[in-house]
């Protein structure tokens, strides 16, 4: 004999518990209506940009530098160089950046950062899997670039940790909170030229002797907002890589472009 279902067995109904999610659903959508994720403008769904806002976005595309991620203002094959990354080599092994910042990237990286608008972290960390998919591959273990305990205090979370966080989810591999800490405050970046912005974050960063077992002979994937000068992800780098690291790579969500017209190399 079969055991007795209440009326709230959703068994008894088939089909209930969607209808019951659809109806949730709608009314969330009631209550919060989705809106453009740039301009707040009214969209058909949660995490979206309006046509206007997608239009000013510039995801960046290949040809790039194959070391810096720097986009090339024209393809000449494969495995180009930029001619800053001949001349000085960064620490890490690849960088890559999913757009450029500028329109409404912009506006998702400082809603994130400034806004507490920490739902964006979601649809940033989608484009960035897109873009960094070859250093997502060739990599063991998510870190993000932290903030110093002071600056979280003030802003409540790093918006780095929390792009780091989807992205390791989205890629099913581990983050490692906690590992890399920043040893003490620095000046925000903003408006630093090159040799400030470097004498800024020199020696910031360290992996704690009881974390370095996390670190040591892993590929690194190293996650932070924008790449400017890579002064903030050069530092970190080297902190990672004199904690044992096999490698590191950088993924942001966007990074600045620099004017003008580049010589390539192969």
């Amino acid at each position: 004999m079969q055991p007795a279902r209440s009326l709230a067995d959703p068994s008894r109904f088939p089909g209930w518990s969607g209808w019951m999610e659809s109806c949730a659903g709608a009314m969330t959508r009631l209550i919060y209506p989705p809106v453009c994720a740039g301009c707040s403008v009214m969209t058909f769904d949660h995490g979206a940009l309006c046509a206007k806002c997608w239009s000013t976005v510039t995801f960046i595309e290949h040809p790039v530098c194959e070391v810096t991620g720097r986009p090339f203002d024209h393809d000449r094959g494969d495995g180009l160089v930029s001619p800053e990354a001949i001349a000085d080599p960064p620490p890490y092994r690849r960088a890559r950046a999913a757009v450029l910042h500028e329109g409404a990237a912009r506006k998702l990286v400082h809603g994130l950062k400034y806004s507490d608008r920490a739902d964006l972290a979601k649809l940033m960390a989608a484009w960035m899997v897109r873009a960094g998919r070859d250093v997502l591959d060739d990599s063991d273990a998510v870190i993000a670039v932290p903030l110093h305990r002071g600056r979280i205090l003030m802003r409540r979370y790093n918006q780095s940790a929390e792009l780091a966080r989807h992205v390791a989810h989205l890629c099913r591999k581990p983050h490692l909170a906690g590992v890399l800490q920043r040893t003490r405050a620095t000046r925000p970046q903003v408006g630093l030229g090159l040799r400030a912005r470097q004498d800024n974050v020199r020696s910031a960063f360290e992996v704690r002797p009881r974390h370095m077992h996390g670190v040591a002979g892993r590929r690194i994937l190293l996650i932070d907002d924008v790449l400017t000068t890579g002064s903030t992800v050069n530092a970190a780098t080297k902190a990672l890589l004199k904690a044992g690291a096999a490698q590191v790579s950088v993924l942001t969500f966007a990074r600045v472009a620099t004017g003008g017209v580049e010589t390539l190399y192969a």
